[in-house]
């Protein structure tokens, strides 16, 4: 598509559901796959089958289904607060503190690639301000430290290691700036008016012939963070996922920098359309905590209400007990605008803290391998920190770590015994839930109702289950039990609720069996079983 030098974009008509950002005078920017299915809108009258059909017809976006897919994530923490040993730092840091001297971002891509992650999240600016790329609109950058002369530039190491190893590149940058703040930009009271993005500076290398701008509504610092997001989205190579968390300055209460979150997803749609945007964004949801861990019956779809300029929020707390319950929906009924795929992330540090700390050790095996059954296992994906040292180097026993836990995982999951077993059963295409592909699915005749039956050829011992459905029809399933043919008789083995992208049960013990079946026993519209995997694992 040829996109005219200046580009006008209705950041309102994004606003939280992050859709098609719109082209004053032109068709829509983004393909609208799947756009007009993500989000539908519920009234406080709805009753409860109103609800349950309008969850029913919910479905992901494509950005949803492939970041869904992902599975495992790592997030990076590296910054001036690694030199500081602050969490969260105070914004007038001296640069120069930032020194790496054995900078090595080949080695991060290596030990995340045989650690099993496809994606990496590094934090271009956490809260303190300091960033990690030369950027044009603040001095409080590696630029300014007499690290590699100044001119380092992690961000551009970051990046090409990743892709050179096949690992997909995401960004993280806090919308909270505490030098931002004391340099008068934060929290100002500037209000909302239309700026060009980027905004031009002086000695600007970039040429003006040909660059795409863009007018939008935003404060100063607004401002300053669309130019920001700018630079790192046309200068670093294609973006996978762009990461804000809700992190507010540490600031007097009548000071507050309300953000302009419609126009930065605007920005982002427009220069990376295939990213997605977590976790105070409209692709993916925090799971409300940060240890890791997913509810026993994790919904992606959930009901939410709109927040200033364009935010989607959760209708219920983040932590609460339940999101996509058929209780919850009703509960949120009277705050929820809309119900909405908005899959959960759980994001966990492998260490006590976010940024490296040299008496910190990081978690053991065991530990790990809960979590990743926690998340992964309850229809989330794991977003896992593994923050570099002040070398620049993941340490040595956090590389041990990663590289030992995805053989325990490999270990509890080898092969999968049902792959290719002869199926049968009601509905349709049984055996599409045992061909390994996550786009074909058995589809069971009518809700509440269909089984499915496989046959191993022998009898074997199973004690993992991994169950997932079909998310690019929704997610239906509320309850179905899986059963074993022992001695003659159907046993019930496990009991399931939520499905989803993906449910991993571990049984307390090893069942042998030759015929195994899958019941439905609860779903919102006929469920769609692309997984039904029996595995006996070798810990």
């Amino acid at each position: 598509m040829t996109v005219s030098r200046r580009t006008f974009l209705t950041a309102t008509a994004v606003a939280a559901a992050g859709t098609s950002w719109v082209l004053a005078g032109g068709p829509p920017a983004v393909a609208a796959a799947r756009e007009d299915a993500y989000r539908l809108p519920i009234s406080p009258d709805d009753s409860i089958e109103q609800l349950l059909a309008t969850a029913a017809r919910i479905r992901p976006t494509e950005r949803q289904i492939a970041w869904q897919r992902l599975e495992r994530t790592a997030f990076l923490h590296f910054g001036v607060n690694t030199y500081t040993g602050l969490e969260w730092g105070t914004g007038d840091e001296a640069p120069e503190l930032f020194q790496p001297t054995g900078l090595d971002t080949d080695q991060w891509a290596r030990a995340l690639r045989d650690g099993g992650f496809e994606l990496a999240i590094l934090t271009v600016k956490h809260h303190d301000g300091f960033v990690l790329y030369p950027s044009r609109y603040t001095g409080h950058t590696v630029a300014a430290s007499s690290w590699q002369a100044g001119r380092g530039d992690v961000v551009r190491a970051f990046a090409d290691s990743m892709r050179r190893h096949g690992i997909k590149v995401g960004l993280y940058l806090s919308p909270a700036d505490e030098n931002q703040y004391l340099h008068g930009v934060y929290a100002n009271g500037s209000p909302r008016t239309t700026r060009t993005v980027p905004t031009p500076v002086d000695g600007d290398d970039r040429a003006a012939d040909g660059r795409r701008t863009f007018e939008l509504p935003a404060t100063d610092y607004g401002a300053f963070v669309l130019n920001q997001l700018y630079e790192v989205l046309t200068e670093y190579g294609p973006v996978d996922e762009v990461w804000f968390d809700g992190a507010k300055g540490r600031i007097p209460d009548d000071e507050v920098e309300e953000y302009d979150w419609d126009s930065w997803y605007a920005l982002i749609r427009a220069l990376a359309p295939d990213a997605a945007i977590a976790v105070s964004g409209p692709d993916v949801r925090w799971v409300g905590n940060e240890g890791g861990l997913a509810r026993e019956d994790e919904w992606s779809v959930v009901p939410v209400k709109e927040q200033t300029y364009g935010r989607t929020d959760v209708a219920l707390p983040a932590d609460a007990p339940e999101h996509g319950s058929r209780d919850a929906l009703l509960e949120a009924r009277t705050v929820a605008t809309h119900l909405q795929w908005w899959p959960a992330e759980c994001d966990v540090s492998i260490r006590p803290g976010w940024f490296y700390h040299e008496d910190e050790q990081p978690k053991s095996v065991d530990e790990l391998t809960d979590i990743y059954f926690r998340s992964v296992g309850r229809n989330s994906v794991l977003l896992l920190n593994i923050p570099p040292d002040r070398r620049g180097l993941l340490p040595d026993a956090d590389v041990e770590r990663l590289s030992a836990f995805r053989a325990r995982v490999e270990a509890e999951l080898p092969e999968d015994l049902a792959h290719g077993a002869a199926a049968s059963g009601d509905g349709s295409g049984a055996g599409r839930a045992v061909d390994g592909d996550p786009d074909s699915a058995w589809v069971a005749p009518a809700p509440s109702r269909g089984t499915l039956e496989i046959d191993l050829g022998r009898e074997q011992e199973v004690d993992r289950i991994r169950l997932a459905e079909d998310i690019r029809h929704g997610q239906q399933v509320e309850q179905l039990v899986v059963e074993a043919r022992v001695e003659g008789d159907w046993s019930p083995v496990a009991e399931v609720g939520v499905v989803g992208a993906s449910r991993i049960v571990l049984l307390s013990g090893a069942t042998r069996a030759r015929h195994w079946r899958l019941r439905v026993t609860g779903s919102r519209q006929a469920a769609g079983i692309s997984e039904f995997g029996l595995y006996r694992s070798r810990t």
